[in-house]
This record gives structure tokens, C-alpha cells and sequence, in this order.
């Protein structure tokens, strides 16, 4: 067939079907393996592309001997998911986010713990704290051990920041403007100068 003389030419090439094969697969080993159907799904979840790409994947799905799946996301990928507001991610996002929790059961429970603790930081629930690092270390990914114990260590300053509505972000701001008009002399401006370009920049 002429189809032939093109295998491996376009394999690795970047399809708008990509970010819906998760979704397929899944679909395809809970036994539906209606083509038209599972187009039908994916073009409400944001699908752009034709009938015939549906087709053709599932195609090469029936007559491989081994199963054919999308390539698995990179790290940055999952990181940048677990670090987002979940509402935030599209349909397609979670699903397949939802696969990789699955499939790993410690980056599940991280991704359960940097949730309730950026829950904590959005909504000022200083309070919850204490439980949460109990909650850390009862067998959690060794990573989130040592995050615990560092926070442990000044735990009374990050309940407080945590729970107050004060924050340094003014002080720190001052410093960083600062530190803009010293670079921009080279660092050769004496104190006096460095003093009369800030309060002029003010």
C-alpha cells in the first residue's frame, strides 16, 4: 500500500490528537471500541481534528500486537498540573493527570498534600498546620519529611503567616527597586547618590 512507504517518516510528528490519546486509551481497555463514539467524546473535551485521525489510531490500536498509547507526559507537564488550580485545568488536563496519580500512588498522595497546603495559603487556615505536618510524616514520600522539618522548625512564624493578613512583600519590593538602581550604576554609586536616586525614583 502506499501508506507503507511512509512508515516511521511522520511517527514522532506533534498531533492535535495528542493531548486526547490518554483519554481513548483509557476508553478503548474499558472496552469501547466504537470509532465514531469515542470521536463523538473528545470533540466536546476540545478536539480540533478529523474523524479520520480517530480512525486511524484506533486502527493501528486493533491491528498492533501491542497495545499503542500516547507517550507518557514529562515531568515539567505533571509538575506544572499538580502546581495549578485544579480549576484551571482542562477536562482533558485532569483525565490524564487522574491516569498518572493512578498509576503512581506516591506522586498521588503529593499531589493530596500540596493541595490541602496551598488550600491552607489561599484561604489563611494557619490553624490546620499542625495536622498537616502530622498527616506528613504517618508515611508520606520521604521529600515532604524534610519540607516538614524545616517548617517545624519555625512553625510559629508560618502559622502566623499563614493566618495574618501582614506580609514583608512592601520591605521586599523597597529592596528589589533598590537593588534595580544599583545594578543600573554598575554598583559604582556611593551611598549619597544611591540615597538621592531612591528618593527621586519614589
Amino acid at each position: 500500500m502506499p501508506e507503507e512507504l511512509f512508515t516511521g517518516q511522520w511517527q514522532n510528528r506533534p498531533s492535535v490528537l495528542d493531548d486526547h490519546k490518554p483519554y481513548l486509551d483509557d476508553r478503548w481497555y474499558e472496552g469501547c471500541a466504537n470509532t465514531r463514539k469515542l470521536w463523538e467524546e473528545i470533540v466536546p473535551l476540545g478536539y480540533k481534528g478529523s474523524y479520520q485521525q480517530v480512525r486511524a489510531y484506533l486502527h493501528d490500536k486493533r491491528t498492533s500486537p501491542r497495545p499503542v498509547t500516547a507517550p507518557p507526559p514529562s515531568l515539567r507537564t505533571v509538575a506544572g498540573w499538580i502546581l495549578r488550580n485544579p480549576d484551571t485545568l482542562t477536562e482533558s488536563e485532569q483525565l490524564q493527570l487522574k491516569a498518572v496519580r493512578t498509576r503512581c500512588p506516591e506522586l498521588d498522595a503529593l499531589t493530596r498534600r500540596f493541595r490541602s497546603f496551598a488550600a491552607m495559603l489561599t484561604g489563611g487556615q494557619g490553624e490546620r498546620l499542625p495536622d498537616w505536618l502530622g498527616t506528613v510524616r504517618q508515611g508520606d514520600p520521604p521529600s515532604l519529611h524534610t519540607l516538614a522539618s524545616g517548617i517545624d522548625r519555625d512553625r510559629d512564624a508560618v502559622i502566623a503567616g499563614l493566618t495574618m493578613p501582614w506580609n514583608s512583600g512592601v520591605v521586599e519590593g523597597h529592596v528589589s527597586r533598590i537593588k534595580m538602581l544599583e545594578r543600573q550604576m554598575f554598583g559604582r554609586a556611593g551611598f549619597a547618590l544611591l540615597g538621592k536616586r531612591a528618593l527621586l525614583a519614589s
